[in-house]
């Protein structure tokens, strides 16, 4: 067997240690993430240069690269917290936020891959006892849900804006009540709504009597009027109009002349 020669020998290992360089260094970041740099001989985290997008990297083998999700996530929480007089409140409520790509590097160096449960998380529940506080039992569970969704996502946002954190939106998904308080909470809403229907029906009726009487009174009116105007002599006109019309007729009959009331005539048929 021949020797191989002896400048092959450097040439493989340099090929080699070429390769496994190139392996260390490449780095693949996916879709709707990025990369903060670490350079472990010149200053540690990379603050002043933009974040490593998605695609191929090559970085040297000494340094490292950590990965953060840059698409919008969600954190969920389930929270107990203090109404306004003391009662304990059973909160669910939803988070939507991302890093703030520009400052990764910042998030990075200060608050690290931890950085919801460091951050975002006790800025939820501390804006979420702050806002529950103001409220009644009642007010929480009927009328003031959307109120509170705004309130708590408005006193979230002021804590971590300046965290580099971006709070998109807060969701309040259920908020619960002890079962003795939901039952009167109930009860007095039902209470209140069987009221506005008995207050209804009276208004209902009370309408449907004055309009009875304003008909009453137009009728009433109406035939005062009519008896005024009537007089003997209308009456009379009227009699000898209905007897001409009856004596053209071809019915058999007699007229009397002269024999009724006011001495209007009287009409004889055949029955």
């Amino acid at each position: 067997m021949e020797k191989m020669p002896k400048i092959a020998l450097p040439t493989i290992f340099g090929v080699v240690l070429l390769i496994i360089i190139l392996a260390k260094s490449a780095i693949t970041i996916g879709s709707g993430k990025a990369g903060v740099l670490y350079r472990t001989f010149d200053g540690g985290v990379v603050t002043d240069e933009p974040a490593l997008g998605e695609g191929f990297h090559l970085v040297a083998p000494w340094n490292k690269v950590f990965i953060y999700e840059v698409r919008q996530q969600e954190l969920f929480e389930k929270m107990q917290v203090l109404s306004s007089n003391g009662l304990e409140i059973k909160l669910d409520a939803s988070a939507w936020f991302v890093p703030k790509y520009e400052f990764l590097g910042k998030l990075h160096q200060e608050k690290g891959e931890q950085y919801v449960e460091r951050v975002l998380m006790p800025a939820i529940r501390s804006a979420a006892r702050s806002v529950v506080g103001r409220y009644t039992p009642e007010q929480l569970y009927s009328s003031k849900r959307d109120v509170i969704q705004t309130e708590i996502f408005e006193e979230t946002k002021k804590i971590v804006d300046n965290q580099y954190v971006q709070l998109n939106e807060i969701l309040v998904r259920d908020v619960t009540l002890p079962t003795s308080i939901k039952e009167a909470i109930e009860r007095k809403l039902k209470q209140e709504q069987e009221s506005l229907e008995y207050e209804f029906r009276l208004v209902t009726a009370q309408k449907e009597a004055e309009k009875r009487i304003i008909d009453a009174q137009g009728k009433a009116d109406a035939n005062r009027i009519l008896s005024a105007s009537i007089t003997d002599k209308i009456l009379q006109d009227k009699g000898i109009e209905a007897t001409i019309k009856l004596s053209e007729s071809q019915n058999a009959k007699v007229i009397v002349i002269g024999s009724g009331d006011k001495g209007l005539p009287i009409i004889l048929g055949n029955q």
